[in-house]
C-alpha cells in the first residue's frame, strides 16, 4: 500500500522557487532542518526542492522535465489563478478523451506540471 507520494526536485535557485511556488501554485513553504532544501506543501501535496544551482537546466530536458500530475478538485479555478498570474502556460484548458479536464505549465526553473479535474 502507498500511503502518500511526494516529488523530489533539484532547483537552480531555491528562493526564487519558493516564491513561485507560494505566489503563483499557492503553495505553503516549510523549512526543514537543512538550508539547501524546503519543502512546498499544498493539501495532499508534497515537494522536496533542493538548491542545486550546477544541475541540468529543466528547460533543457525537452520532454523530461514532466514531474508530476496534480489532480484537482475545480480545474478550471486553480487555471484561471494560476493564469492571472502570468505562469508560463505550455497546454490550454481543455476536456480529453482520456476522461480529464486539464492544462499544463512551466515552473520557474521549467519543470512542467500538468494539472486536471476527472470529467465524470
Amino acid at each position: 500500500m502507498i500511503d502518500r507520494t511526494m516529488y523530489v526536485l533539484a532547483v537552480l535557485d531555491l528562493e526564487a522557487s519558493a516564491a513561485f511556488y507560494r505566489d503563483v501554485l499557492e503553495f505553503e513553504i516549510h523549512d526543514i532542518g537543512d538550508p539547501g532544501w524546503r519543502m512546498f506543501v499544498r493539501d495532499n501535496c508534497r515537494i522536496m526542492a533542493g538548491h542545486c544551482p550546477d544541475a541540468t537546466p529543466p528547460r533543457d530536458l525537452g520532454d523530461h522535465s514532466y514531474f508530476g500530475y496534480f489532480v484537482v478538485d475545480d480545474v478550471d479555478d486553480y487555471y484561471a489563478s494560476v493564469a492571472a498570474k502570468g505562469v508560463e502556460l505550455i497546454k490550454p484548458l481543455r476536456d480529453e478523451p482520456w476522461g480529464m479536464r486539464e492544462f499544463g505549465l512551466r515552473t520557474l526553473d521549467g519543470h512542467r506540471i500538468m494539472i486536471g479535474q476527472d470529467l465524470d
